[in-house]
């Protein structure tokens, strides 16, 4: 008996060896395959560095019930939307398939194109919630407009005008003009249009020369614009319409330690000074602040490194200027949160994209034209904020900067779920308005010719 147990013991440290070891080998070797498994990102995110799929999220439809806007979407031909990217579609379908990180859609085109692409983040995500690939769901794609809250109309307004805009002999118009056209046509012939007038639909025309004939055609619809700069009154404005941002240029300023102390230009700025409308206060700024110690204001393009040197001057500045141009608004604004250089903005028209829930006030400083031009003002009111108040001012833009975002997929408050939300807002007045028209909808000899509800307006105005 003791010869058996002196045995097991002498036994016992050799079998806890070789469990241990074999613990060990299957440790190691589900580490190394974990290592090799490729990371669940986006092709378009990491080809554009921007953000990736949310760890944890599954990818799935979204549920129109608990959406905050239930979108109607009109399969538009692909020559209005991802065919102008020279996108094929496959047999059957008018729609890339934006799953699997949407390696099966096509890349926008860069540069200054970029700044007004909103149509390419909106539309991606209105796919996305309908084919189950990665989104926030704020927004929700039906295929019954009558359970919809707005249509959206997926014309890609600013491409076609960046792209088609000039007249191509023998042709007598542009392809721009010639797909407004079409899409007036089309427009007339819908049910859902007749329905509303189009004062539930939602176009894009971002681009200030986009949709440069329809949009006074469109006057009933919800445009999403970069500002109302050249659009009268009649056709455009606040109560009905919504501003978004523009895309930003430059690159984001990742890990961002340069504070007050490492930011040695105090006032930056760097673009066309001589321009038309009201841009003219440009030149009278330059004048005024050529001269000064610690301001950098000189002329500057996107041609051969403009970018890269308007990436560096802002990210080296404390404040950076946003003067009005040829339009009251320009991507400047938005390449300077980005950049974290506490923007002065200077444009008396200008309207700002989500000011409705956004205190611009806590990172910009916002000047009246009339007090910026008169000599030493400006100055001394930035030689006036306080260390402390820049700063503040400073992580503020960190804060924010993520509301400017365009990319795909779309991140929760991102710039595409802010503009979803910002048209969730004008629902209620965009209800009203319908709901109004239709007060002698049931009498059509109560129905005018003044009243866009009848689809011979449109047809009318698409000849």
């Amino acid at each position: 008996m003791a010869a058996s147990a002196s045995a097991f013991s002498c036994r016992r440290p050799i079998a806890w060896f070789f469990a241990l070891a074999a613990a060990l080998f299957f440790a190691s070797w589900y580490l190394l395959l974990d290592s090799a498994a490729p990371p669940p990102s986006s092709l378009l995110a990491a080809a554009r560095g921007q953000g990736s799929r949310p760890a944890g999220s599954p990818a799935r439809k979204c549920d129109p019930s608990t959406a905050s806007l239930r979108v109607f979407m009109y399969d538009l031909p692909p020559e209005f939307h991802f065919g102008l990217l020279d996108w094929k579609p496959p047999a059957g379908s008018v729609w890339p398939d934006v799953r699997g990180g949407g390696r099966g859609v096509p890349e926008y085109p860069g540069g200054l194109n970029l700044q007004h692409s909103i149509e390419y983040w909106l539309t991606l995500d209105l796919l996305a919630s309908e084919q189950g690939a990665p989104t926030p769901c704020v927004a929700a794609r039906v295929r019954d407009a009558a359970a919809a809250d707005v249509v959206f109309v997926p014309f890609f307004a600013s491409l076609s005008f960046n792209r088609h805009s000039k007249v191509v002999p023998p042709a007598r118009a542009s392809e721009d003009r010639a797909l407004q056209r079409r899409l007036l046509a089309y427009l007339a012939s819908r049910p859902e249009w007749r329905r509303s007038g189009g004062r539930d639909h939602v176009v894009l025309a971002h681009h200030p020369n986009g949709m440069l004939d329809a949009r006074y055609k469109l006057w009933p619809c919800v445009f999403v614009l970069c500002d109302f700069g050249r659009y009268p009154t009649r056709v455009a404005g606040l109560d009905k319409d919504v501003i978004a941002p523009y895309r930003h240029v430059v690159p984001n300023f990742v890990n961002d330690s340069a504070g007050y102390d490492d930011r040695p230009t105090l006032l930056y700025f760097q673009g066309a000074i001589y321009r038309k409308d009201g841009g003219f206060i440009r030149q009278e700024l330059y004048y005024l602040l050529k001269d000064e110690k610690d301001v950098h204001f000189s002329f500057g393009s996107v041609v051969g490194n403009g970018i890269e040197q308007a990436t560096q001057g802002m990210r080296a500045s404390k404040f950076c200027l946003n003067i009005a141009g040829d339009t009251p608004s320009s991507n400047r604004l938005f390449d300077s949160i980005v950049s974290h250089c506490v923007p002065i903005i200077i444009s008396d028209e200008i309207e700002l994209p989500f000011e409705d829930v956004l205190d611009y006030s806590k990172f910009c400083v916002i000047v009246r034209g009339a007090d910026a031009v008169k000599k030493g003002f400006l100055i001394n009111l930035i030689s006036g904020i306080t260390r402390e108040d820049w700063t503040r001012m400073w992580n503020r833009l960190k804060e924010v900067e993520k509301h400017f975002e365009y990319q795909y997929p779309s991140q929760n408050d991102d710039a595409v779920q802010m503009i979803w939300k910002a048209i969730a807002r004008k629902v209620p007045s965009i209800r009203l308005k319908v709901n109004r028209l239709r007060r002698f909808s049931r009498f059509e000899i109560n129905t005018t010719d003044e009243t866009p509800m009848r689809s011979s307006w449109l047809e009318n105005q698409a000849s």
